[in-house]
């Protein structure tokens, strides 16, 4: 189908060395994102461009689900009033949202990793049909940092009023694993919505980052996200056997989510109504098209994880369908009620006999991970979900390699396991001896990592390698150091705009803002012209006292494609130069508090 849409763009050959930034509370919180890198190489240039879709339909509903984004259901329409039950972004815009940064807003996005929006959600899936009566749309890919397989089943079955899915998450490993799934799920704000869940209390989650448990929907009534001020998130108590949570507009038409038990958790996110969250609105589906989120997912909040033993599956099933409530305006409790009476009259979402029949026909592929780990012996063979090995491409090529002769040949994409490691372990290459570090790191092991990593730089002295100790530095708080390895790397490898902008960050900190000057100056054209190297030059400008070159910049236009969710960077810079008497320019206002 036909989009209007900015591409992603490649990812970032340097790995994410850093946890997530959330303070997640329990056991689940990993020491980094590896192996994944991030995708912060797109612009904002949408344009029409076409895109894999696939469309199920029956008498009552259409689905259409986007396979090169992450499985992305992007549109649900009731065929009997024609009504578009979810956000249909009218553009897709990547910003940075993401745990791997790029995401885009609108439909459903399917969840798995740890706390934020998953590293797949701007990658293809596997897409295949399954052997079934009728049509059967399955989703599929391993999930590389848990070592997960995830399967998404849809269908819309003669006389359904409800679009069903059946989630299954697979452990393959022997140990248990932290497990984190959200349902995301994008519907249209306007300024009489009203979200209803079978819950009296929920978690209030701010800018703050700390959890508060209110009563719902409270008094002022919060239930009405267009009347709120600030963003937030509301995480449920929910307390009905068949979990549900439903969003209605003034005229009591909407979508009601429900789900079988496993899938307990309910969530309510808001952008609000001040100049920074409708900034935030605008910078992602532009202008008059507002939207608020209702949330599915296994823990009670988005802070937890829960424990999925090894070798074991966790199934559920969801149900997605329009509702139509007779009195949108009633009492909250009676409007409540009026749900819970739906639903318990729909009955719990059936299991289907789906998630272990095997698939007929692939139609989309996704990537060659989850082949090479099957190689490995990490994995399985499925006819449920097959990764053949015709899905191996160049990015599997070196580690084919070091299955079959024990070494690492070039640069290579990181990939972590405990086989990876095992077999790095006996790799006395320099690019080994990196990978065994990035492995290492992925476990905690930060002294081992270290020692792998200086092994490697004393044969050869690699960007990857240099960047890879300047990120330990830099994340114990020796920016000093930091910065210093990093002009050795930068100067190796001058045309990695990632490693540009990792360097100056670590020269501002350091406290050398015309060292970083100078490293602008000496960058190509278009590098120097990225919004964030632009930023970093603003920044670093103002601190080597070149007021008129941050003036410059500020009035130029300062346009960060990837300024991230809460980063408060443009503000604290128009303030450190105009001063706090001067109002915040609307193009620059991205506060969420």
């Amino acid at each position: 189908m036909k989009l209007v849409i900015a591409d992603a763009g490649p990812a970032s050959p340097l790995p994410i060395l850093r946890p997530p930034a959330v303070p997640i509370t329990d056991f689940g919180h990993p020491p980094s994102l590896l192996p994944y890198s991030a995708r912060d190489s797109y612009r904002r240039d949408p344009v029409e461009r076409e895109v894999p879709a696939v469309t199920l339909e029956n008498e009552h509903l259409r689905a259409v689900f986007l396979l090169g984004l992450g499985g992305r259901l992007w549109s649900l329409v009731d065929l009997s009033t024609g009504r578009e039950l979810l956000h249909r972004n009218p553009v897709i815009q990547p910003a940075n949202l993401a745990l791997r940064d790029a995401w885009f807003a609108g439909g459903v996005e399917w969840n798995l990793g740890t706390t934020g929006h998953w590293a797949l959600t701007c990658d293809p899936l596997h897409a295949a049909w399954v052997d079934a009566p009728y049509p059967v749309l399955r989703l599929y890919e391993y999930e590389r940092m848990r070592g997960l397989v995830v399967q998404i089943d849809a269908a819309l079955p003669p006389g359904s009023r409800a679009l069903v899915v059946s989630v299954a998450v697979h452990n393959p490993r022997p140990d248990g694993v932290p497990v984190y799934w959200w349902s995301n799920i994008a519907v249209p704000q306007t300024p009489g919505t009203r979200v209803l869940a079978p819950a009296v209390l929920a978690d209030h989650f701010g800018y703050a980052h700390r959890l508060t448990t209110v009563p719902y929907p409270g008094d002022p009534d919060v239930s009405r996200p267009g009347t709120w001020r600030a963003a937030a998130d509301y995480f449920f108590h929910v307390t009905s056997d068949t979990p549900w949570i439903a969003a209605v507009d003034a005229e009591g038409h909407g979508l009601l989510h429900t789900s079988t038990p496993r899938l307990r958790g309910r969530k309510l996110f808001g952008w609000g109504t001040s100049p920074g969250g409708d900034h935030w609105q605008r910078w992602l589906s532009g202008p008059r098209s507002p939207y608020l989120e209702i949330q599915a997912g296994l823990a009670r909040t988005q802070l937890q994880h829960l424990a999925l033993p090894g070798h074991t599956t966790w199934t559920w099933t969801e149900t997605y369908r329009p509702l139509a409530l007779p009195e949108p305006d009633a009492p909250y409790d009676l409007a409540r009620a009026a749900v819970d009476a739906l639903v318990l009259a729909s009955g719990q979402p059936a299991s289907r006999p789906w998630t272990e029949r095997p698939v007929t026909d692939v139609i989309h592929r996704g990537s060659g991970w989850g082949a090479l780990e099957r190689r490995a012996g990490g994995l399985p063979a499925s006819t449920a979900t097959p990764f053949p090995d015709d899905t191996l491409g160049a990015e599997q090529a070196p580690w084919l390699a070091l299955l079959d002769e024990g070494r690492l040949p070039g640069e290579a994409e990181c990939v972590v396991g405990p086989r990876w490691l095992a077999l790095l372990r006996e790799a006395a290459d320099p690019h080994g001896r990196y990978h065994l570090g990035l492995n290492l790191w992925s476990i905690g092991d930060r002294a081992g990592a270290l020692d792998a990593w200086g092994k490697a730089l004393a044969e050869r002295r690699d960007p990857p390698v240099l960047r890879a100790v300047a990120e330990a530095h830099r994340i114990d708080g020796d920016d000093a150091t930091a910065a210093a390895l990093l002009l050795e790397a930068h100067a190796l490898a001058p045309a990695v705009r990632p490693l540009t902008v990792e360097t100056l960050a670590a020269l501002l900190a350091a406290g050398r803002p015309a060292d970083a000057l100078t490293l602008i100056d000496r960058l190509s054209p278009g590098d120097r012209a990225h919004g964030r190297v632009r930023l970093l030059e603003a920044r670093a400008a103002l601190a080597a006292g070149e007021r008129d070159r941050t003036g410059r910049i500020l009035r130029e236009g300062l346009v960060v494609p990837d300024l991230r969710e809460g980063e408060d960077a443009l503000d604290e810079l128009w303030f450190a130069y105009h001063g706090e008497e001067h109002d915040l320019p609307a193009e620059y206002d991205f506060r969420m508090s």
